[in-house]
């Protein structure tokens, strides 16, 4: 599967914090990091590591508005969906927040069922935009860019279209394997035309670029049937393949 999606839960409130991440963390699918203050999401979101796939967000902080800080997030550029949590239900007190830059809004007290429901909806929605991010391995995947950047932000390889739309679907699937006629449907669609040996083509071609030895595959596997992707990040920084393009 592909690895936990980092998630920034800024509450105050220790108790709903801790219950919140406990919660986000529970299967797997999220990491959660707990911000108590606005000046420690700050630091959470200034680090040069720094992705975060999502950010739950109370407004009332002990240092600032919730709402300020959401329209400072987006004029830095970060795009990733916002949740706001709030005591207040006054339809202005909510459209004040979702005009701040918010994805969402959730009254407090709420189910944390349903704002777990709510961040995949809008992580689902977030992950088809222009604007989505994934980790690949030791790669930041920018899909929109056609760019795979190396963890150290110095090298970037280029995709084309195609190795674009394959590590996309293959990604989605979670690590599990996809039969070589399902991704030629996928990628290609239904086109009479297109044999598996293009997208053999294409996979060769893609393993040049993203795999540091093309011959020991650690990234896209060949498996029985088809292929598939082991986006587990590595803390190491990787040399640039030879055949990959950067600049």
């Amino acid at each position: 599967m592909p690895s936990a999606r980092p998630i920034l839960i800024v509450e105050d409130e220790h108790a709903l914090r801790q219950a919140l991440a406990e919660q986000f963390s529970e299967d797997g699918l999220y990491q959660p990091f707990e911000a108590a203050t606005l000046k420690e999401a700050a630091q959470y979101l200034g680090a040069a590591d720094a992705r975060f796939d999502s950010i739950i967000l109370d407004i009332n902080m002990p240092d600032g508005d919730g709402r300020d800080f959401c329209a400072q997030m987006r004029r830095q550029g970060h795009r990733m969906p916002i949740i706001m949590l709030t005591g207040n239900t006054d339809e202005e007190d909510i459209v004040q927040g979702l005009n701040s830059g918010a994805n969402d809004y959730i009254s407090k007290p709420f189910r944390a069922s349903e704002l777990l429901a709510r961040v995949q909806a809008q992580l689902r929605a977030f992950d088809t935009s222009e604007d989505a991010v994934f980790t690949i391995g030791p790669y930041t995947f920018r899909p929109s860019a056609k760019l795979l950047l190396t963890s150290d932000r110095k090298q970037r390889i280029r995709l084309t279209t195609k190795e674009v739309a394959i590590l996309k679907f293959l990604y989605r699937t979670g690590g599990e394997v996809v039969s070589r006629q399902v991704l030629l449907n996928e990628v290609w669609g239904y086109n009479a035309g297109v044999t598996t040996h293009t997208l053999e083509t294409h996979i060769y071609r893609l393993r040049q670029k993203i795999e540091t030895d093309p011959n020991n595959c650690k990234l896209l596997l060949t498996a029985p049937g088809g292929y598939r992707l082991n986006a587990a990040p590595v803390e190491e920084t990787v040399a640039v393949p030879a055949g990959a393009a950067t600049w």
